[in-house]
């Protein structure tokens, strides 16, 4: 990277080619007009025999035809979009002194007895290998069903984090989860120049191998229940007993103060948070999951940035925390990115399938369709967040409103004023102003 690269865009968008997209369209009008003409013959061609089954089958038509219309919007102008990595360094720079800035990772698992604590480990392990520097990745891990096995499997994650973090970042591994690396059916030593490479990874696929019978074996433990509840190793009673009802409770596994790597690196923070319930209140379950832990990384590191993930889905690219700050800190964009997402990718499906559901069509042409427009729809997972735009503003203040003043009885006739609005229409004004007003226009949010 140049230094004349430090001051170009950090992403651009690359139109489809008109060669692929005019037939497309050319299709879709002509749907168009098919559709125009049958719903033309269906009209007017009623059934006088059976009319109320007719209506209801053109009523029926008509709703389907017009979602179909609604269908095809974001599909008529989809975009690409390229990021450029060297450029964002040649920028911020790279290392310790970046000034990239911090992310807050939120993984979210409710029961590990329906989802695996295995699959929840991996994607931690992906998160804290990312290609990103270590003092500004933080991972927090919320169990909103208080069990004794997640925090278990996190403190095993957390000490083969040590082994796995090093060795994919000296051999660039890709993809960062080890159970997806050392399952795949390609040649390994590709562009693999390192003379110990085979070495150190024979000895890391067995150091999985037993990380993987020690996570198995807690969860054998944990399929049957004490009669008195789990008991943690000091002797006290586990707080999360009663999944219901218990305290709020915070681990900080690995950070600044915790352990380092086997070469003696520092590694991301990792974060076990399970936030407190009382019975008779409403937990909103994912979404006061994720409120929870807006508010507790608040606390401890408050980055700016906030990437969301499910248990069961892991970083498949190191790069992807740098491509989503090409667009949340170019200089020219950033400020209007309200968060950027990215498409889900599915393994273990067999490709032959016709059955097999990757959902190509909606990542891949709706999504797109719909960043021509504006921006995709937030899916759930896979986002990264502006944390002040989360926020938004605080609640607008109304203006004070006149009080209502009576003319006291006198001989002579007191002059009338004529009120221009009433109280009723002032109030309605001032919220309509305050509804016409940007609310996620970062541009007037200090940062």
């Amino acid at each position: 990277a140049t230094l004349t690269d430090a001051y170009e865009p950090l992403s651009r968008i690359i139109p489809i080619s008109k060669n692929k997209l005019t037939p497309y369209r050319a299709v879709i009008i002509m749907r168009l007009v098919v559709l125009g003409l049958f719903f033309h013959y269906r009209i007017t061609n009623p059934v006088d025999s059976a009319f109320g089954l007719w209506l209801t089958s053109v009523i029926c038509e008509i709703w389907f035809g017009f979602s179909w219309i609604l269908d095809q919007f974001p599909k008529w102008c989809p975009v690409n979009r390229e990021t450029y990595v060297d450029r964002l360094i040649a920028r911020y720079g790279d290392g310790e002194d970046s000034g990239l800035a911090p992310v807050d990772f939120f993984v979210s698992t409710v029961d590990p007895l329906k989802e695996p604590p295995l699959i929840t480990a991996n994607t931690v392990l992906s998160i804290l290998a990312v290609d990103y520097p270590v003092e500004k990745i933080s991972c927090y891990v919320s169990d909103d069903g208080a069990a004794m096995l997640t925090f278990e499997s996190l403190a095993e994650t957390a000490e083969f984090a040590r082994r796995w973090v090093p060795f994919c970042k000296k051999f660039s591994i890709e993809p960062r989860t080890p159970e997806f690396y050392f399952s795949q059916k390609i040649d390994y030593l590709k562009d693999k120049i390192h003379p110990s490479f085979v070495k150190e990874r024979r000895a890391m696929k067995r150091d999985y191998e037993e990380f993987k019978v020690r996570i198995n074996a807690l969860v054998a433990k944990a399929q049957k229940t004490p009669e008195e509840g789990w008991v943690m190793q000091d002797g006290t009673p586990w707080p999360g007993n009663n999944s219901r009802d218990h305290p709020g409770m915070i681990q900080v596994f690995l950070g600044e103060t915790g352990a380092r790597d086997y070469d003696g690196n520092e590694l991301p923070r990792l974060v076990y948070v399970s936030r407190e319930k009382r019975p008779g209140y409403q937990h909103h379950k994912k979404a006061g999951a994720m409120n929870a832990l807006v508010r507790v990384s608040a606390v401890l590191t408050n980055a700016p940035y906030i990437l969301n993930l499910d248990c069961d889905h892991y970083v498949n690219n190191s790069k992807a925390v740098r491509e989503a700050m090409c667009f949340m800190m170019d200089p020219s964009v950033g400020r209007d990115v309200c968060y950027v997402q990215f498409p889900q990718r599915f393994d273990g499906i067999d490709r032959s399938d016709r059955y097999a559901n990757r959902n190509v069509v909606f990542f891949d042409v709706n999504m797109k369709g719909l960043d021509g427009i504006q921006g995709p729809v937030y899916v759930g997972t896979g986002c990264c967040f502006y944390r002040q735009a989360l926020y938004g503003y605080g609640p607008p203040s109304l203006p004070a409103l006149p009080k209502s003043s009576a003319c006291s009885f006198c001989c002579c006739c007191c002059p009338k004023k004529k009120v221009e609005k009433t109280e009723k229409e002032m109030h309605r004004d001032s919220r309509r102003e305050d509804l016409e007003s940007a609310i996620f226009n970062l541009r007037e949010i200090d940062t």
